[in-house]
């Protein structure tokens, strides 16, 4: 699939290029990004060069990874998010902001197009969100958006070699008040 952009108000969102590997090495310098995200720690230049030079083009191309740059009117890179493919009509988003953007709404605003787009254009009927217990800035984002909070998976996530508990969160379609590709049936109350 070829790279979109997508626009909100206030943002536009972007495949990042080498154009943009200076800005995201140093977003990714800072320290609460090391600490909740996967990303190496510590970041070097070349985690950023082969992020923006050989990482996002292949999820594109391949349609496994759909990333963002999350960038503000005047270009200013605001954060990142990535909606990547785990299964059949499911996809995972993660996002960080940069510290200086960070309480503004950006990611909430960023999240809810790239999952309009992902729902009404890639056929997904849930997006889920993961992030390790303890991560509230990420949990207030998937609330804000509208995710539901589905519980806590223990050992559910990775992070530099070390399993860690981690909360899960959904969002479907119609909490957007967009149609499904399947038919869903809820269990029984």
């Amino acid at each position: 699939m070829e790279p979109v952009t997508l626009t909100t108000d206030r943002l536009l969102l972007r495949a990042v290029g080498p154009a943009d590997t200076d800005a995201v090495y140093k977003a990714a310098q800072d320290p609460e990004i090391q600490r909740w995200t996967t990303i190496p720690s510590p970041y070097l230049p070349e985690h950023a060069i082969g992020f923006t030079e050989q990482i996002v083009p292949d999820g594109w191309t391949q349609g496994s990874v759909f990333t963002f740059g999350v960038f503000l009117a005047g270009g200013e890179l605001a954060g990142m998010l990535a909606l990547t493919m785990r299964s059949l009509g499911t996809a995972e988003v993660g996002f960080w902001a940069a510290e200086e953007h960070r309480g503004h709404g950006y990611v909430v605003e960023a999240t809810l197009a790239a999952c309009r787009w992902i729902f009404t254009k890639v056929g997904v009927d849930r997006v889920e969100w993961r992030a390790e217990v303890g991560n509230h800035a990420s949990r207030a984002v998937a609330e804000r958006v509208g995710f539901t909070i589905e519980g806590t998976l223990r050992s559910g996530i990775n992070n530099k070699g070390v399993r860690r508990d981690c909360w899960i969160g959904s969002l479907l379609p119609s909490d957007l008040g967009l149609p499904s590709t399947a038919p869903y049936l809820p269990a029984r109350a």
